[in-house]
């Protein structure tokens, strides 16, 4: 999928690809670590603590998602294509 010169448009689409990953990733654990945290105790926290929680990381989830697509993108688009070489005749 990436085979090619890589230039720096390439590189750009890497890092808007990484970037964004660990903040995707780091959402979506707070998101699992606190609804198990209200599944343990669930005596602790009113009922709409989890629900709340969770929606306050939509934003960063679907953002996430589409700067990865972006990064991909990019990535695709950074990828100079080698040229086939013609055969030579003599």
């Amino acid at each position: 999928m990436f085979n090619g010169e890589k230039t720096n448009l390439f590189w750009v689409g890497l890092l808007l690809l990484g970037f964004p990953s660990l903040v995707l990733f780091t959402a979506i654990w707070q998101i699992i670590v606190s609804y198990l945290n209200y599944l343990s105790y669930s005596g602790q926290y009113p009922s709409s603590f989890a629900y709340n929680f969770a929606w306050s990381y939509i934003p960063i989830v679907v953002g996430g998602i589409i700067f990865i697509l972006i990064g991909l993108y990019m990535m695709k688009s950074g990828v100079k294509k080698e040229e086939p070489k013609s055969p030579k005749t003599s």
